[in-house]
């Protein structure tokens, strides 16, 4: 460290290059709203959805247009616009196919063939009461192309599979300009297309958002701190400087930027005081005491340096212990978390060192350098412990305890509706569509015909009408389609169009009369239900978004129908798709995470022992740790806050931090030891010097996260609210139990 603060100069000049390359690069930051890196790799399920999506198709590929007329769309004007916009609709980017129920007709077969009769007569006024009986009579129809009250009418549109954010945004884009060609005007979208926008979004406002209100934040925590332009210059320039790099860093390693990357600014910032204020700290109080520059910075770096890569160190083996997670989203987050804390580190460390080496003593020292309220405060804290050691005990028990009754009242149901931006568009066309159609999590039902069958024979279709009744009992669940739809209308058409015969055939001899007729009228839309060779088909439905729980209780009773109810000689069912595979697999996502989170306290705890050379140092700084984790899960059992994977990482989040504050406690109260203080003149002097810093860093940890409660997503608020209530808890526990403990034990 020496050398580099005789190089100073060289190392901001250095510093300075590497950040204009980083600035140049951010161009190439890329924004993600993918679900695939949040399946669990290497699961059965996972594997077996993969095989599933490359005979069919993915499940996702799908944009749903409601369009409203306010008293009935039984309006002829209306209808005449809507039915253009669904033609026209055809010619929009990336879309495939378009349909609705004026595209549509019921097939009806007469002497000279089949012809198609209208669902909806749209030219003769007359027949719209009769349209409207019919299509509730048969219920085929409503919540899915049309709402039981006959306000609104859906155009489906197929669309290209995948599609990332700019073709997103020009689909919708030539979607908007078509709707309003034909005066359309209140109208509300569901499908990959819109969630993609909307959330790619909501990650770069989150972002710039989060990036400004922190460093406002930095600059007014460190002006109320020190009261210096120079201090605050150096230190936002650090950190600043930090983000910069860490940004360029992601752009490097072609990593996508996902809905978790509002905390990056945040946490960079958040680390990178940390590291700021303990260096300077204890560089100013060398300095007024009478040092140079050099030598000043050569004691700080050396008083706080260890200790500072420590706790860099454990805040980073916290975020790698998201690696642990099955899925790839939560990993990637982990790492790159991880990187970010060590780049601030090396950044505040070496340029911070430089920069204050080259300003002059005048501009950093003034009358008062710390606090006025703290020295005397800690000491009061301080005999607190020494008197109450006792009842800090019980009282730290009690509370641990009341905290368990928390954690076991912890719920998992989340609602994907909650990951939704606040107040949005996107956030009201999905309750739209789950108040008045079959919402919009997508369920496939894999299909495969066994011993020598295909899903076309009649005794399997009969199994699958049989699924697919069960499925229709369950109210969550709307909007099946499966072949068996082309052999009921086929049926219907067969008996002058009635609706009584909207089912299979009652004997195999009149189902075999029509196979021919249901290749004549299904056409290329058979193809999306049966694979190539008969051996596979797949049932779709749309589920709504009751909660995962709740859902998985569903899947739990359809498959036991399966097990029970289904002929398994003949054909075998397998629930798939992407809403079912994070619903099912919600459990094990949150479990890996909270067994990384194990072995990350272990490691660190290994990690204290080796270092402070004492084993009793591991019990120490795991038991006063344990006690803000089981905080953070008592306030999501508490305040009813379903535990879902994205608010997982909260508890790793969490303890990587909070352990740095009794990183920096035990290494104040070793040096103060090796000086040859006693063990309470020790923890007094420990309290005066450390212990200010840690409630400074405490207050700015705080403050930040607590900028997450303006977010306007709910996971990133949730995250914001339990990481700065529980930091604070955090501090609480290192001022009073910590300083138990140490007398106890050590």
């Amino acid at each position: 460290m020496e050398k580099i603060i005789g190089y100073k100069k060289i190392v901001v000049l250095g510093f300075a290059l590497l950040a204009l390359a980083a600035v140049f690069s951010l161009s190439g930051l890329k924004f993600s709203f993918d679900l695939q890196p949040f399946f669990p790799e290497g699961d059965e399920e996972l594997e077996f959805y993969q095989d599933f999506v490359s005979e069919f198709g993915t499940d996702d590929s799908y944009l749903f247009i409601a369009i409203e007329n306010r008293s009935t769309v039984f309006d002829n004007g209306f209808l005449e616009r809507f039915h253009q916009f669904s033609l026209d609709a055809k010619t929009l980017p990336f879309v495939n196919r378009s349909e609705s129920l004026t595209t549509l007709s019921y097939p009806l077969k007469t002497s000279f063939g089949y012809m198609g009769l209208p669902i909806i007569h749209r030219e003769d006024t007359t027949a719209y009461k009769e349209d409207w009986r019919r299509i509730q009579e048969e219920n085929i129809f409503v919540n899915s192309l049309i709402d039981t009250q006959a306000t609104s009418l859906v155009v489906v549109l197929e669309t290209d599979e995948n599609l990332d954010y700019s073709q997103s945004k020009e689909l919708l884009g030539g979607m908007e300009v078509l709707l309003a060609k034909h005066h359309l005007d209140t109208y509300h979208v569901l499908g990959r297309a819109p969630f993609y926008k909307a959330i790619v979004e909501l990650q770069k406002s989150e972002l710039i958002f989060t990036t400004i209100a922190s460093s406002v934040l930095v600059i007014l925590m460190l002006f109320l701190i020190y009261r210096k332009a120079a201090i605050i210059g150096i230190a936002f320039t650090s950190i600043g400087i930090s983000l910069v790099l860490f940004l360029g860093v992601v752009v490097l390693m072609g990593k996508e930027l996902t809905a978790l990357s509002a905390f990056y600014p945040i946490l960079i910032l958040i680390v990178g005081v940390s590291d700021v204020i303990h260096l300077m700290d204890k560089y100013l109080k060398e300095l007024d005491s009478g040092k140079s520059n050099t030598s000043a910075m050569v004691v700080a770096l050396k008083g706080v340096g260890v200790p500072t890569f420590l706790t860099s160190m454990t805040t980073a083996l916290g975020f790698l212990s998201l690696l642990t997670s099955k899925l790839e989203g939560i990993r990637d987050f982990g790492l790159i978390s991880a990187i970010g804390v060590m780049v601030t580190f090396v950044t505040v460390m070496v340029l911070g060192s430089a920069l204050l080496v080259l300003v002059n003593k005048r501009y950093l020292l003034r009358d008062n350098v710390g606090f006025s309220w703290s020295s005397g405060k800690l000491t009061q804290i301080q005999k607190f412990t020494g008197n109450h050691g006792r009842a800090i005990i019980v009282g730290s028990l009690i509370f641990g305890l009341v905290c368990l009754v928390g954690v076991f009242n912890i719920n998992t149901n989340y609602r994907f509706y909650k990951s939704l931006p606040k107040n949005s568009r996107i956030a009201s066309d999905f309750q739209y569509f789950q108040t008045n159609y079959a919402g919009s999590r997508p369920l496939e039902v894999a299909v495969i015909a066994k011993n020598n069958h295909v899903v076309s024979d009649y005794n399997v279709l009969k199994e699958m009408d049989k699924l697919e009744m069960r499925l229709q009992k369950e109210p969550a669940i709307k909007s099946i389609q499966s072949v068996t739809t082309f052999y009921k209308f086929a049926n219907k058409a067969n008996h002058l169009n009635k609706s009584s015969y909207y089912s299979l055939p009652a004997t195999k001899e009149e189902f075999d009369l029509l196979t021919n007729d249901v290749q004549k009228l299904s056409r290329k839309r058979y193809s999306r239900f049966v694979n190539e060779d008969g051996s596979k088909a797949r049932i779709t439905a749309r589920v709504l978004d009751v909660g995962s729980d709740s859902l998985v209780h569903i899947y739990k009773g359809i498959n036991h129908f399966i097990d029970n109810e289904i002929d398994t000689t003949k054909v075998a069912f397998s629930l798939t798709g992407k809403g079912y595979l994070l619903d099912t697999n919600a459990n094990d996502v949150r479990n890996s995470i909270l067994q990384g989170l194990l072995a990350a306290i272990f490691l660190v705890g290994l990690l204290m022992a080796f270092i402070f050379r004492n084993f009793k140092v591991l019990f120490i700084s795991v038991t006063v740790n344990i006690f803000p984790l089981m905080f953070c899960g008592a306030l999501l059992g508490f305040l009813e806050i379903p535990l879902e994977a994205t608010i997982s990482i909260v508890f790793a989040l969490v303890f990587g931090i909070s352990v740095d504050d009794t990183i920096h406690f035990l290494s104040k109260y070793k040096i103060c030891l090796a000086e040859g203080l006693s063990k309470e003149r020790a923890l007094g002097k420990t309290f005066s010097e450390t212990g200010r810093a840690l409630v400074i860093t405490t207050l700015i940890l705080f403050f930040g996260f607590a900028v997450m409660l303006f977010s306007n997503s709910e996971p990133s608020l949730i995250i914001g609210l339990l990481a700065a209530v529980t930091l604070l808890s955090a501090l609480v526990f290192d001022l009073l139990l910590l300083p138990v403990l140490i007398r106890k034990y050590l």
